[in-house]
């Protein structure tokens, strides 16, 4: 039995509220990771937001404020990079999409 058009809509309509649901909830779990003997740690959501980077400064002979300045250096330009990559995504999958709003894409709807 094939679905009409309005069915159609409406199952896409609910599709796309669902994933930005679950695209909220990833927004919101916070994951983290350590290297090196937990001398890096690096956390941020599921997303791929990056929120929060620490170093142990005191590996590098840095005092705290020195390995704080380090630490918010390096979270500027990681998140800058995400943000550069996500404009290059928009901007390719944009053209690939024609601007429709596509559920999924970041960015895209």
């Amino acid at each position: 039995m094939a679905m009409n058009m309005q069915q159609m809509m409406k199952q896409a309509q609910r599709m796309q509220r669902q994933l930005a649901d679950a695209q909220d909830k990833l927004a919101e779990t916070e994951v983290s990771a350590s290297a090196g003997g937990g001398m890096v740690k690096v956390t941020g959501t599921a997303d791929g937001s990056i929120t929060a980077i620490e170093i142990d400064g005191s590996v590098l002979g840095l005092d705290e404020e020195d390995s704080e300045m380090l630490q918010d250096t390096v979270l500027a330009a990681v998140n800058e990079m995400l943000s550069r990559a996500q404009e290059v995504t928009n901007q390719r999958l944009g053209a690939i999409t024609g601007g429709m709003g596509m559920p999924g894409m970041p960015g895209m709807f």
